[in-house]
């Protein structure tokens, strides 16, 4: 028999701040993921560094041991879709949980009855993103977000635009970057966006420019390091700031017209292995402890009610930013086929 007292004594932070009728149920929880022994996730977001300190914190936080790990796996946005979608059509799932900028993806796996509901007490803290279509009730919300913006290297270039057609004939043509749509689900959801609010005239335009087109985003900022690239039309404010932090003077615009928003839904697949596990992750990683860390090292934009932004120059308040209006509840994978094959047909035709 163990008393009040000594529970306390005992209990991790989590217990400790959790509210008393929430205290054994976490408990439950805890001892069920450490059973459990493991965590995986991946994401298309995170680097080494934030998942390094975000597996320290997570195992702080619940008490849970050293031995307690923590599989991570950064990947690119198709191979991600790839992953999860043989994962879960061949029924042997490994991943836990996934984090990926797509809400018609995610909603589509939600309807096939690939994600679990669970409804974290965290959730209550998203009531803003679910209702912009950044998440679903009981399935899942941002656990950070982000936008493709122009970015360019002031030691090379003396760029003064406020807009997006500011960027057109900003540098010669063959020396501004784009995200590889056809190849990245987020870009392609970016230049949908961007699309619907700026006209299909706008992307013409730009094609003129003959663009080089990048998949990863910090290879878009390491082309404005070294010179190759003078502007990137899609440029990442936390791929930049990470290359600043290493002595970079990189810049980037929030166009006056607005942002195309990209919410990265965090879910727990159906067939979880460590779904006890994945639950307190998906608690964690949204928690106010948890978007600080990603705020901060990766420049993530919080959805979260009342989030303080710890860096308010590149990933500002979601309450201080235009956003283009986007349904994202209402785009289908046909019309993504669609907006695939626009884009080809005006920057590869």
């Amino acid at each position: 028999f163990r008393s009040a007292g000594a529970a306390q004594s005992q209990d991790p932070p989590a217990v400790a701040a959790a509210s008393a009728d929430r205290k054994d149920a976490l408990r439950a929880l805890i001892a069920s993921a450490t059973a459990e022994g493991a965590v995986a996730y991946w994401d298309a977001v995170i680097t080494p560094e934030t998942n390094d300190e975000l597996a320290s914190k997570f195992r702080q936080f619940y008490g849970l041991p050293a031995s307690f790990a923590v599989k991570y796996t950064l990947s690119a946005t198709l191979n991600l879709v790839t992953r999860v979608e043989q994962e879960v059509g061949s029924g042997n799932v490994t991943i836990d949980v996934a984090s990926l900028a797509s809400p018609p993806w995610i909603n589509s796996l939600v309807t096939g009855g690939h994600v679990m509901r669970y409804d974290s007490p965290e959730h209550v803290h998203y009531a803003r993103a679910i209702a912009a279509g950044m998440g679903r009730a009981g399935y899942f919300v941002p656990n950070g977000a982000y936008c493709f913006v122009p970015a360019w290297n002031t030691e090379t270039l003396d760029f003064k635009g406020t807009s997006w057609r500011d960027v057109l004939g900003a540098v010669p043509a063959g020396r501004i970057s784009t995200n590889d749509a056809p190849n990245s689900a987020t870009g392609l959801l970016s230049y949908m966006g961007l699309r619907q609010n700026l006209g299909i005239e706008f992307f013409r335009e730009l094609a003129k420019m003959r663009p080089r087109f990048i998949v990863r985003s910090e290879q878009t900022a390491e082309a404005l390091v070294t010179g190759q690239d003078l502007m990137a039309f899609g440029g990442s404010p936390g791929r930049l700031l990470q290359s600043n932090e290493k002595g970079a003077n990189l810049k980037f615009l929030l166009p006056k017209e607005g942002i195309v928003l990209l919410g990265a839904g965090t879910f727990i697949l159906a067939k979880a292995p460590h779904p006890n596990a994945a639950k307190l992750w998906i608690d964690f990683t949204l928690s106010e402890a948890g978007q600080t860390i990603l705020s901060r090292r990766e420049a993530l934009i919080s959805a979260r009610s009342g989030f303080k932004s710890p860096l308010p120059d590149y990933a500002p308040a979601i309450d201080e930013l235009t956003v283009m209006p986007v349904d994202w509840t209402k785009i289908s994978a046909e019309e993504i086929r669609q907006g695939k094959a626009e884009w080809q047909s005006i920057f590869a035709p």
